[in-house]
Parts: C-alpha cells; sequence; structure tokens
C-alpha cells in the first residue's frame, strides 16, 4: 500500500517532504488538505497529528507528522530508494542536520514573523515593526545560508537540507511578488544562493511539488 501523504498547498514545510518522497521516487498517495474548510480540524486528522498542522504521513498504518522528522523517517525506512537525503559520511551528515536545524530554529522563525502579518491579517492591521524585525532577522539567516553554500547543493548533492531551505525562501519571494513589493527579500538574495535556487528548480521531479494554489493564482493573472 503506497505512503499517504497529506499536504497544504504553499506551506513551506510540506513542500519539503513532497520535494523528499519525490527525491526518493516512492511511490505515494497526496491528499490536498484545506486550511479554510476545517480539514485540519476533523477527527481523522487530528488522530494522525494532534497537532493539527501539515505535512503528515502515514505510511502503512504508522503515522507521523513534524517534516524534519518525516525526513529522517523516509532516509532510515527506505534507504536504498531513490537518491540519499543525507550525506553517507558521518561529519557531512551531522553537517546537514545542523543545517536542517538551523533553518528550522532561526530562518523559519523569521519567516513565520512576517507571515503572521502579512498574510493572515488584512493590510490595515499590518504591524510594520514587526515586519520590519523579521525582515531584518531574515536577511541576517540569507546571508549566513549564503555563506553555508560552497558548492551546487547545500551537501553535495541536491538533499533534505536543500528542500528544507528552498521553500523558506521561496515562501518569502511569494509575499514579495504577490502581497508586499517593499518587503525587499530578492535584494537579501545573493547571486550565488539565486543560481542555487534555480539549480533546486531545475530538478526533474521539481514541478509536480509547485504549490497547487501557486500555480493557478499565476495561470489567472497571465
Amino acid at each position: 500500500m503506497a505512503l499517504r501523504f497529506l499536504c497544504g498547498s504553499g506551506s513551506p514545510y510540506a513542500w519539503r517532504v513532497w520535494l523528499a518522497l519525490e527525491h526518493k521516487a516512492l511511490p505515494y498517495e497526496l491528499k490536498m488538505m484545506s486550511f479554510t474548510s476545517g480539514d485540519l480540524a476533523t477527527p481523522e486528522y487530528t488522530e494522525i497529528n494532534p497537532r493539527r498542522k501539515v505535512p503528515a504521513i502515514v505510511d502503512d498504518g504508522f503515522a507521523l507528522y513534524e517534516s524534519a522528522a518525516i525526513l529522517d523517517y523516509l532516509e532510515d525506512a527506505y534507504p536504498g530508494t531513490g537518491r540519499p537525503l543525507y550525506p553517507a559520511q558521518a561529519q557531512p551528515r551531522a553537517r546537514a542536520r545542523r543545517l536542517v536545524r538551523e533553518a528550522d530554529q532561526y530562518l523559519a522563525f523569521a519567516l513565520e514573523q512576517m507571515v503572521a502579518e502579512i498574510l493572515f491579517k488584512p493590510a490595515s492591521e499590518w504591524n510594520p515593526e514587526v515586519i520590519a524585525e523579521g525582515r531584518a532577522i531574515f536577511g541576517i539567516e540569507v546571508t549566513h545560508f549564503e555563506h553555508e553554500l560552497t558548492g551546487e547543493f547545500f551537501a553535495g548533492a541536491a538533499g533534505a537540507v536543500d528542500f528544507t531551505v528552498y521553500p523558506l525562501l521561496r515562501l518569502a519571494l511569494r509575499m514579495e511578488e504577490t502581497t508586499k513589493p517593499d518587503l525587499a527579500i530578492s535584494e537579501a538574495i545573493a547571486p550565488n544562493l539565486a543560481a542555487w535556487m534555480r539549480r533546486v528548480e531545475a530538478l526533474p521531479y521539481f514541478d509536480r511539488t509547485f504549490p497547487p494554489h501557486w500555480r493557478e493564482r499565476s495561470a489567472e493573472s497571465a
């Protein structure tokens, strides 16, 4: 039975898992959850993830949530399938895990500070000071990750670090593109980091994971 992947369009954490599933060439059944229709509060979903967030997976009856833990599980449970998510050697692997944790602890924290204002409040209720603080911290963290990028991908080959960092940056850019043009996220992304983003976007399975509602809105504005 195929692994069930419970996703939410546009969630950077769900996108991370989606990229990982494709990277590892694992068969999965995609269930796109609605943030506005109460899908995350149903008894069925709460049993899978009592925190009522995405993503989650159910693999042969085993339910798991928290995106970083899901990537670890996919790597451990399916070591010979597709491409690895982490380097094989202990020290490069430890560095990759550190970068994932740093992204979740610091980069995502700054992003969520902006998201809480820009995407979850009407513009009339935005707090400019909170947005500015989040943007400043986000810029510092982007520079940190730029310095960590010493090759084509963060850990030699595409994997868990790239799938963690890319969706966070892309969501920030999305807010600039569609909601708050003066957010100036694009100004914080140096040329080498922008080139890395294009390499992620060139992965053969990337298009299959692109947030569906982003694609629909892009088509509507074309």
